[in-house]
């Protein structure tokens, strides 16, 4: 999810994300009148914490500006929720960014992709393709993604999670 997100953004804001740096597929550029620098690890997903240091390290940036964009189990397909730390809810990426970072201070857009019904089938479930639900959902889920990193950067994390941590509805912003 993170990475169809990235991608988004990416030609959304016209920003070239294949240069391999750090593990990584990146690109610098513009989003919401902020400079920004999108990094698609290529590690291992549960090893997504070495790339992210290694940016956070070059870039002198602090763990706070980070925002990891990730999908979530714990929430119902179609939702979005954002927030400021917290633990890794058993997502191995998250547990390597926190262990990398050194702690859990960075924004997370949270997609929610729902779980399945047994718990052994997690990974299955995680690796699978959508239903062709989903996929119609799909365009509309990025692209509300896209609207909220956009309201972090412009507007702030707390602004944004107002906005978008909204119950029981599929919040449809404008687009920044």
């Amino acid at each position: 999810m993170g990475f169809l997100v990235l991608e988004s953004l990416a030609k959304r804001f016209n920003i070239d994300i294949h240069r391999k740096k750090f593990d990584s597929l990146m690109g610098k550029g513009v989003v919401s009148d902020c400079s920004v620098v999108l990094v698609k690890p290529q590690t291992f997903m549960n090893l997504s914490g070495v790339a992210v240091e290694k940016f956070v390290r070059f870039f002198a940036v602090h763990t706070e500006e980070v925002i990891v964009v990730h999908d979530d189990l714990d929430l119902p397909f179609n939702d979005i929720r954002i927030k400021m730390g917290g633990g890794d809810g058993g997502h191995k990426g998250l547990r390597s960014m926190i262990d990398r970072l050194g702690g859990p201070d960075f924004v997370r857009v949270r997609l929610g992709i729902d779980k399945p019904d047994r718990k052994e089938m997690v990974e299955q479930y995680v690796l699978g393709r959508f239903s062709e639900d989903e996929m119609k959902m799909l365009p509309h889920l990025i692209a509300r993604a896209c609207d909220a990193v956009g309201e972090i950067l412009s507007s702030g994390t707390q602004t944004a999670m107002n906005k978008f941590n909204v119950r029981g509805t599929q919040n449809s912003s404008k687009e920044v």
